[in-house]
């Protein structure tokens, strides 16, 4: 089986406009994803699919494959999902454009796990182990079976623990966060189009729950790697101090 990331990129970002772009110890965002997705053995190919001719400029200057897509599409998903014809590959990952630490292991061992565990559905989640993170919905928390498989995502803190006080809930139960990264079948996204609509999806602005309720089965994935995500200016600031320290 081959597998393909692609890389959405949109210039008009609503919380940041054009942080793909933005300026990261001497190079865009949108490359730092690209050169941490490219070093990963178990991706046959990679793109960046994007609605900007300036990104595709830019992302073309750096030596990326680049794939333009609908202006009007409403998720990743539905970027990839509207230029599949133009995608090879038996699998896809989508790798969020502005994740510039994305761990290349991570996403080796999520195609591992796939090859082992066979979804419809596949992505990574990690263990919560602050209450900043568990109560910040910013960081989607997943609830799941036994075997993995994801039973909800949400922006509240879930399973709710209604015999505890907030404050001791991680004494008590394991919580999951989620990290941005699906991995698809490609006979899933053939039919995206034909999926019911989601109720869920606009209430929590989730693109994954739209597969949960159309009865997808969802795998997940356990790491150690934690996201650090570019939504905000300060997540901006954060991520040019890092690799001012040189922790990077």
């Amino acid at each position: 089986m081959t597998t393909t990331a692609i890389i959405p990129a949109r210039l008009a970002s609503s919380r940041l406009p054009r942080k793909v772009l933005a300026d990261i110890h001497g190079h865009p965002l949108i490359w730092h994803v690209w050169n941490q997705v490219s070093q990963a053995k178990n991706i046959n190919n990679i793109f960046i699919a994007t609605d900007s001719d300036e990104v595709k400029q830019v992302a073309e200057a750096f030596g990326a494959s680049v794939l333009m897509s609908d202006p009007d599409c409403q998720s990743g998903t539905e970027r990839i999902a509207s230029i599949l014809s133009q995608i090879p590959g038996d699998r896809i990952l989508n790798v969020q454009g502005d994740e510039p630490f994305v761990d290349p292991v991570m996403l080796d061992g999520l195609i591992n796990h796939w090859n082992t565990h066979p979804a419809d559905l596949i992505t990574p989640i990690f263990k919560i182990n602050s209450y900043n993170e568990l109560f910040n919905p910013n960081i989607v928390k997943v609830a799941r079976a036994v075997d993995g498989h994801a039973l909800y995502f949400s922006r509240s803190s879930i399973p709710h623990l209604r015999d505890y006080p907030q404050e001791e809930w991680l004494d008590h139960a394991t919580f999951w966060g989620h990290i941005g990264v699906y991995g698809y079948q490609r006979s899933v996204l053939e039919k995206f189009y034909q999926l019911p609509a989601s109720d869920l999806e606009p209430l929590e602005r989730l693109e994954q729950l739209r597969f949960l309720e159309a009865g997808y089965h969802f795998q997940t994935f356990e790491t150690s790697y934690r996201p650090l995500a570019v939504d905000v200016k300060d997540d901006l600031d954060k991520v040019r101090e890092i690799f001012a320290r040189g922790d990077k």
